[in-house]
């Protein structure tokens, strides 16, 4: 190991590999660490960065402790030793999100930040896609897609950055035109002590913000002291407010569309909708441009994705909700739906508690559980059948279903026990669907 390093980066990966990038653009030559002995985008970095230093295996504390800057990738937790340590010395530690904004710190604010336990990505995709049919130049990273150190070079009029609550600990200088929080709900409990570390973490991209639009069905979402604010719900809008009426969206007392004109299913995509809506506006968007969009965005793959419709039954992956509330939201949002629901479960809970999903599962007709956390989330309703692989489960819930039903992997965990992502399951539901033939029951 070379001597003298100012800036290390701790883990490689797609984040990592954005952040060398960067520095080197600035003259900087940074010591990369990974604990992982042959981490993702090793081979990338040594293609681009002949020169550039990559460390296997474990952070070398004597290289650490000379840095002047450490920027670390967000899976790595601040309660790290090694990280803790140079942070006690002090050390600065920030992420690739800090070293963003530092980098956008001259221009006018440009960029939109969305955070939230479900939606996100969703809410990501919506607000950049209604930006450029209203003619801006806008482009979207961060949490999903590219990093966002990635998008420097694009001239743009608008960053649209999903944030996840792990890049939000090391950012604190994100000056948005607009942001907000979509909801909370218990996630990443693996990491954070309780729910309210984890808010906090979230919350932490209210104060870098010059407007706020927050959640005003979960007040979770509120801002710790007021500020610059207003609220999207799916409640009856007061005075400026985003809502819903009559089955109707408005802002304000001015309708904008009916619910039934938006594309996406269910009330928690609504509400997603309704949300980007808000976000835009604080960007002088027009309300057509906004309705248009509305109408013709399909949603994004594993989110409450209709995947196909067989024999009269509605077959809906949402293999990305990887959390309680996910699956709480995808189940509330089918209220309306006058047939039963055939619910797929199971996965790595990363230690969440499964008791908020009991209520909502009165809504269900039969839980079909697989995976690591299967037998907990079996016991959770009366009758419910644990079965060890997603054939299995498709092929209990095709058995049992009839026209007019639904059947939905919406699996309130993360993947990780069984596939390789949520991808790779929401894939694997898919073919299995797809080998379901006409008549099958």
């Amino acid at each position: 190991m070379q001597n003298g390093h100012t800036h290390i980066v701790l883990g490689l990966g797609a984040t990592g590999l954005s952040v060398v990038r960067y520095l080197v653009s600035q003259g900087i030559k940074p010591l990369v660490m990974d604990t992982r002995r042959t981490p993702p985008g090793a081979s990338e970095l040594a293609n681009e960065f002949h020169d550039i230093e990559l460390i296997c295996g474990g952070f070398d504390c004597r290289g650490l402790v000379q840095a002047t800057q450490i920027i670390v990738s967000p899976g790595i937790a601040l309660d790290t030793p090694e990280v803790r340590a140079v942070l006690d010395m002090g050390i600065e530690v920030i992420g690739d999100i800090e070293l963003f904004a530092r980098a956008v710190a001259h221009r006018k604010p440009c960029v939109i930040g969305i955070t939230g336990s479900n939606g996100k990505s969703t809410v990501t995709t919506l607000v950049r896609d209604m930006l450029v049919h209203g003619g801006k130049k806008a482009v979207m990273g961060g949490n999903i897609g590219v990093p966002a150190l990635d998008l420097l070079h694009a001239d743009v009029d608008y960053y649209v950055l999903e944030l996840s609550s792990f890049q939000l600990e090391t950012t604190s200088s994100l000056n948005c035109i607009a942001a907000t929080c979509l909801n909370i709900s218990e996630d990443h409990m693996d990491r954070y002590s309780d729910i309210n570390a984890y808010r906090e973490a979230k919350l932490r991209l209210y104060q870098q913000t010059r407007f706020l639009m927050f959640n005003g069905d979960d007040a979770l979402t509120e801002p710790f002291e007021p500020m610059n604010q207003n609220t999207f719900s799916l409640s009856v809008p007061e005075h400026d407010e985003w809502g819903v009426a009559d089955g109707k969206v408005f802002h304000g007392s001015s309708q904008i569309m009916a619910l039934d004109d938006i594309s996406l299913i269910g009330s928690h995509n609504h509400a997603n909708v309704i949300a980007a809506m808000a976000l835009v506006d604080a960007c002088d968007i027009d309300k057509q441009v906004m309705i248009d969009i509305a109408k013709d965005f399909k949603g994004l793959s594993h989110r409450c994705e209709l995947v196909a419709e067989k024999n009269g039954v509605l077959y809906i992956n949402d293999s990305k909700a990887t959390n309680v509330g996910a699956t709480v939201a995808a189940i509330e949002g089918f209220n309306d739906h006058l047939g039963d629901i055939y619910l797929i479960v199971g996965g790595d809970g990363k230690d969440a508690d499964f008791a908020p999903l009991i209520p909502a599962l009165n809504k269900v007709s039969q839980v079909i559980a697989l995976g690591k956390d299967g037998d907990k989330l079996a016991a959770l309703k009366e009758g419910a059948i644990k079965v060890n692989t997603m054939s299995e489960a498709v092929n209990v819930a095709t058995a049992e279903a009839m026209s007019g039903d639904i059947v939905m992997l919406s699996p309130a965990c993360a993947s990780l026990d069984m596939y390789a992502n949520f991808m790779a399951r929401g894939d694997d539901f898919i073919q299995c669907v797809e080998q379901i033939t006409d008549g099958q029951s």
